[in-house]
Formats: structure tokens, C-alpha cells, sequence
């Protein structure tokens, strides 16, 4: 017994919407890129202090010379460029890659630094920056003195009695 055609054309649609969905989760499924193409996003970590922020961002393979680390207002920013060439001669081949890419990180911070309060070192691939907070952004911890009993009443209460409800 055959489909009636209007139920193939129905099937075929539903086929042809599973295979794009297919198609689209099997793209989550590939490898990433290797991370030696182009440079990218270089993976940072924050960290936060009573006095300053601490920020390290991962350049392995950049040059101090081709990163810039710059403050717009309250946004601190990364980038650069990578440049990389290598070059292997062995037995009878020879081998020549290069990697070549800009990479860009921004975070906004919750103040305003003042002027010298940032500091930027590279060593061994990686960038660390100290951002020092302003004294009226550094928060000093207040002990709250807890006191016994209820609190004391703010709304106006009434220092009468109330009076008795009457039963008929």
C-alpha cells in the first residue's frame, strides 16, 4: 500500500528539517581550530584585592614590543599582535610555518583609576597588570555591634490600651 502524496511531500519536509538540524549540531561536534592559527583571544584571569585589581592574560609566543595595554576611562584593554615564523631544516625536507593574528580583551572596571595607579609587567608569555584602586573605591569591612531584644518600634503606636470589644 502506497502513501497518499501528500504524506510523502509531509515526510520529506520532516527529512529535510532533521538533516539541517543534523547538519548544525554536527558543527558544535568539530575540533576546535588550533590555537597556533592567528592569535585570537588570549584566555585572562582576574583577580580582586582590597587594593588593587590583578589581571594576567596569556601571550605565549608574543613579543613584549607588540602589545599594547591601554585605559579608556574605566575600560582596561589588551591587544596586540602575534607574529610568529619557524623554520626546520632536517634530512631532506624543509619546513617553514608562520602564525600571524591580532588579539583584542577588554573589561570595564567598577572605577575610574587614577593617574600612575596602573602597572603592566611581561614575563614569560605572560602579561600581568596591577590596577590600583582609588581610596574612596577601596571598601574598609565595618563590625556591626548586634544588640539584644526587638528593635524599637518606628511606627507610632499608641500608649493606650485598646479598648475592649463589646459582645451583645
Amino acid at each position: 500500500m502506497a502513501l497518499p502524496k501528500l504524506w510523502t511531500q509531509e515526510l520529506d519536509q520532516f527529512r529535510l528539517m532533521r538533516r539541517e538540524m543534523e547538519n548544525a549540531f554536527r558543527a558544535f561536534n568539530q575540533p576546535p581550530s588550533s590555537a597556533n592559527i592567528g592569535a585570537g583571544v588570549p584566555a585572562i584571569s582576574v583577580a580582586e584585592t582590597n587594593e588593587a585589581f590583578e589581571v594576567t592574560a596569556e601571550l605565549p609566543g608574543v613579543d613584549a614590543k607588540d602589545i599594547n595595554v591601554s585605559l579608556n576611562d574605566n575600560q582596561l584593554v589588551i591587544s596586540g599582535e602575534k607574529q610568529a615564523e619557524s623554520t626546520k631544516e632536517e634530512k631532506d625536507w624543509y619546513v617553514e610555518e608562520r602564525s600571524y593574528g591580532s588579539f583584542y580583551r577588554s573589561m570595564l572596571l567598577p572605577f575610574e583609576p587614577e593617574d600612575g595607579a596602573v602597572e603592566a609587567h611581561f614575563d614569560k608569555g605572560v602579561l600581568h597588570v596591577m590596577i590600583k584602586k582609588p581610596t574612596k573605591a577601596v571598601k574598609a569591612t565595618k563590625t556591626i555591634d548586634i544588640k539584644p531584644g526587638a528593635p524599637p518600634s518606628t511606627s507610632p503606636a499608641s500608649t493606650e490600651p485598646a479598648a475592649a470589644s463589646k459582645v451583645a
